[in-house]
This record gives C-alpha cells, sequence and structure tokens, in this order.
C-alpha cells in the first residue's frame, strides 16, 4: 500500500481518483422501508461510484458549499443517514477546508441543541423527517444560518435527489487549503454515562486511522469493505471508508443494518472485509438459520465488545467468516489493540499492540503495572497525528486525558505472559462492594453465559450499608423464561459470593446507542431498588 505522509485527506482522495479513474469505489444501496412494497414503491434504490465518479462529486460539492457561503475554517452538521450525500459532503466540506460535525439522526432536540451550539456549527444538512426539529435548532441559536434539506437518494429516476443537483455546479478541480494537521472533523463521542466530548480529528488522524486498519487487515484494492454501521460514527469513517480509499478497495454501503438481510447483502455484494460491534453481531446470531450464508467471500470480521466463546463458536459454525477483535476509541484513531492476522488469534481477548502504536498498563499513580496485573489502558501518540488533537473546546478535559502525549483512555485491561491484552471494564464501570472493587463487565460475563440471557447490563446502584448494590438488568432470549432466583444461583456457581448481584430485572429491550453500546446512566433509570 502507498504511504501517504504529510498530505490532506482531499489531497489522498484526487491523488486515488487519478490512480484508480474508473475502479470501483462506492456501492449504495437503499432498501425500502417496511411496508413501502405495498406503497408502489418497487425494489431498492442503488448507486455505484468509481474513484474518478466521486471525486468528481466532491468538486462539484465543493462549489456548491461555496455557494452556501461556506468557508475554510467553519463547521457544518451533516445530519444524514448512511447515503452518498453524507459521503459526498463530508469529503467535499473537507476538501473546502471546513470542520465537518456529523450527527446521529435519532438524536433529540435538546441533544441536537448542545451539539450544534457547542461546534458553532453554521449550516446543516439533513433530509425532510428532520428538517422541522433542526429549524426550530436554527431559531434558537445564532450561530446555526441556514438548515439545507437535501433528498440523498430516491426510488424514483425523476426526483431531484441531492446528487442530481450537483450536476448543476461544476466539476472543476478544488483545490483544498487545508494543511495535514489542520481540523477536519469533531466527532462526538456516544455520551454513555456524560455530556458528550468533541474529538477533533485533523486530516492527518484520518490517515492514521485508514492506514493503521488497512495494514492491521491486510487489505488490497480487490478487497470490499461492508459498511452497515452509521457513518457519523467513528468505526465506520476510521475502519472501514479511510482503509478502503488508501488501498483502492471498494464500500459496499448500506442505507442502514438489518440482521435479517446481513449476510443476504454481503453476498450479494461480494464483501471481502466487515466491521461490527457485539450487539448488532447477536442480533445477527437471533436469526433462523440460512446454510446459503456459508457461501460468503468474507475473509475477515473484526469486531469490538466481547462476545461468549459460545456466540463465537456459533458465529463460526453458522457463517465461516473468521473474526477478529481489536479494541479502539474515538479518541485513538486506529484501533490500539488487535488480534494479529497472521499468527494466533485469540478473540476472547482484544489482541496485541497494533500498527505503531505503544500501549501499557498503569496504575492509579501512571506508574506501569505487572504481567497479569490489572490497569488503565494508556496510548502513547502525537496528538493531531497519531492520537486525537484534543477535546473540542474542553482544555480541561485535553489536559486530564493527554497527558505527556500518553493518551488515557479510561479502560481497564490484564496483559497476559505472551502479550495479549484482556478487555476488563470502563473504570467508571466498577462497582464498590463492601470495599470490594468488582467489575461489571467480568458479571455480565457469566450472566451472557445463562442459556435463556440474550443480553445484560450490571450496575451499581446506592446501597447504605454496602456503597453499592449489584443490580443485573436483563433481556430474555425470545420464547425464553428466567426467574431472578435461577439468574442469581447461577452467578453463585461462578463467581465470588461478593460478585453476585443482590438483584436482577428483566427488560424486553435495553437503551443502546447508535452503535450498541448499553447507556448504562438510563439502564440505571429503569431499576427500582427492593
Amino acid at each position: 500500500m502507498q504511504k501517504f505522509v504529510e498530505q490532506s485527506l482531499s489531497a489522498v482522495l484526487a491523488d486515488q481518483a487519478h490512480l484508480f479513474g474508473e475502479r470501483n469505489f462506492l456501492e449504495f444501496e437503499c432498501q425500502p422501508q417496511f411496508g413501502e412494497e405495498n406503497q408502489g414503491v418497487q425494489g431498492a434504490f442503488r448507486l455505484s461510484l468509481s474513484y474518478r465518479a466521486f471525486n468528481d462529486q466532491v468538486n462539484r460539492a465543493c462549489h456548491y458549499l461555496e455557494s452556501l457561503g461556506l468557508k475554510q475554517g467553519d463547521v457544518y452538521n451533516l445530519h444524514l443517514p448512511n447515503c452518498p450525500a453524507f459521503m459526498i459532503l463530508w469529503f467535499a466540506g473537507i476538501r473546502l477546508g471546513a470542520v465537518v460535525m456529523p450527527t446521529n439522526v435519532l438524536g433529540s432536540k435538546g441533544e441536537m441543541l448542545y451539539l450544534l451550539e457547542h461546534s458553532g456549527s453554521v449550516i446543516s444538512f439533513t433530509t425532510a423527517p428532520y428538517q422541522d426539529m433542526l429549524s426550530q435548532c436554527a431559531d434558537e441559536l445564532e450561530s446555526l444560518r441556514r438548515v439545507v434539506c437535501c433528498d440523498p437518494y430516491t426510488h424514483s429516476p425523476d426526483a431531484h435527489a441531492f446528487e442530481c443537483q450537483l450536476s448543476d455546479f461544476s466539476q472543476e478541480a478544488y483545490l483544498c487549503p487545508a494543511q495535514p494537521r489542520d481540523l477536519a472533523a469533531i466527532m462526538y463521542t456516544s455520551g454513555t454515562t456524560s455530556r458528550p466530548k468533541g474529538v477533533m480529528v485533523t486530516h492527518a488522524n484520518y490517515i492514521k486511522a485508514g492506514q493503521t486498519v488497512a495494514d492491521a487487515t491486510g487489505l488490497t484494492r480487490e478487497d470490499r469493505q461492508f459498511v452497515v454501521l452509521p457513518l457519523f460514527h467513528g468505526n465506520a469513517q476510521y475502519y472501514s471508508t479511510m482503509s478502503a480509499l488508501l488501498t483502492g478497495a471498494s464500500i459496499a454501503l448500506m442505507d442502514r443494518f438489518s440482521a435479517s438481510q446481513y449476510f443476504d447483502k454481503c453476498i450479494e455484494y461480494q464483501c471481502t472485509v466487515a466491521s461490527l460491534f457485539a450487539a448488532p453481531m447477536r442480533m445477527i446470531l437471533a436469526q433462523t438459520e440460512n446454510e446459503k450464508h456459508k457461501d460468503n467471500q468474507l475473509r475477515l470480521v473484526i469486531y469490538a465488545q466481547n462476545l461468549t466463546p459460545e456466540q463465537m463458536q456459533n458465529w463460526q459454525r453458522r457463517f465461516d467468516a473468521p473474526l477478529c477483535q481489536l479494541w479502539g476509541m474515538t479518541e485513538t484513531m486506529g484501533p490500539p489493540l488487535m488480534n494479529p492476522l497472521e499468527g494466533e488469534r485469540r478473540n476472547w481477548t482484544v489482541g496485541l499492540p497494533s500498527g505503531d502504536y505503544d500501549v501499557r498498563l498503569v496504575n492509579h499513580t501512571g506508574e506501569p503495572v505487572d504481567t497479569g496485573v490489572e490497569g488503565e489502558i494508556v496510548v502513547k501518540g502525537v496528538p493531531g497525528k497519531t492520537i486525537m488533537a484534543g477535546y473540542y473546546k474542553n482544555d480541561q478535559a485535553t489536559r486530564e486525558t493527554i497527558r505527556k502525549n500518553w493518551l488515557y483512555t479510561g479502560d481497564r485491561a490484564v496483559q497476559d505472559k505472551q502479550g495479549y491484552f484482556r478487555f476488563v471494564d470502563r473504570i467508571k464501570d466498577m462497582i464498590k462492594r463492601s470495599g470490594e472493587n468488582v467489575s461489571a463487565g467480568e458479571v455480565e460475563s457469566v450472566i451472557l453465559q445463562h442459556s435463556a440471557v440474550f443480553e445484560c447490563a450490571v450496575i451499581g446502584m446506592p446501597d447504605a450499608l454496602r456503597d453499592e448494590k449489584i443490580v443485573a438488568v436483563v433481556v430474555l432470549d425470545h420464547n425464553a423464561q428466567a426467574t431472578e432466583g435461577e439468574i442469581i444461583e447461577f452467578c453463585k456457581h461462578k463467581l465470588a459470593s461478593f460478585k453476585v448481584p443482590q438483584q436482577v430485572v428483566f427488560e424486553k429491550t435495553l437503551p443502546k446507542t447508535s452503535v450498541g453500546k448499553i447507556q448504562k446512566h438510563l439502564v440505571k433509570k429503569l431499576v427500582t431498588l427492593e
């Protein structure tokens, strides 16, 4: 793979468009929504763009954005589902020297008001279902000058989709004024426990992320990335899109994740590499078995967040799609830890240091811990190049997180004698029980082994006598049954007595972020203490 050193992301795209020309870059499919088949909608909408065609559309979009008054240094918001318009506006704004701030289309008005105001976004691009809400935000914010509704795709070739509107603008090359270390994006964290923080991503950061994943997965121009996770999230941007762009590979982009259609579409588009999280993988495993799904061409599925040994075995048996667990954060750009492509793959761990990342485990004073001892994961890097530049408008959080070029992640792990890291938990997910520290993740991993359990979240709730009470909030498998007593008894046989939950609450679903992370601050609101 060509190494892109000290270039802007815009220059990388231009170089790849010149090198690969008519080679396919993007395949997009928008499935009919439920019920549309009965409303005259015929089939799915599809769009295919070569490297050259995509770059031409980005140039047109640059002139379009310029006509709207967007300029270098401005922040603009993409409140769009997965679609070509998102891809084009993302790269066009960056080529213009502006800063993209993508958001979850399921975000509430309150959430959007905070993100738009904090980022200082001047324009928001969205679709009809969200236009009114964003227009209300614009009425309350001085910085947000306009809300632009762009139909990102259409089932009718006669409709004026966003891509068609760009034909009114020149495809003349637009030279990016930004430098490699200039800000390209503000990626707000999920906010599972508090207000989201804006991770500052530079052009160099994007390239670092793509090169790390491409190298670690052995990606080549013959590969096709299967992208079903939301584009506003770091996973789809860093791991899938960037790695494909840097290697000349292609992308099959779906408008949304569908557990029932996942392997059908993966096979149809001849995808070879995919990226997922544990939650959607469990949804896929919950589907009816289909022998045809083994006919996929996937040579690697990288994923984050633990699966049980049984789930990993069932995945391999049903799909024959090799798994590779990794660990990374929005702040780290690429994944600093990953199971090796060649050599022993221990998917009950998050693997070994990848690329040129320096990863250590430290105690509360910042001193390295011994092998086999739990510690906080810290990652050494260069801010704005190999790790995030910092948190937007939050110098205090930046100083607390990046210390002498070491990024303190807030995640705990333990390293074995062979160098593999096993993820333990978020530091904030440690429960204090009668003076003992209990990992919520450890308790969750045991409960997930119960045959009736689909997923669970373990939380600490106030307890006057023992600091915190361990509560398990459990979602059962479809048609499965279990009682609170059965779950507690199951844990007693596998956990030390002080780690066994004192209460089990059953729910139909758990509140999650867009990529399947359980939002424990919302889970706590579901619990009434006994």
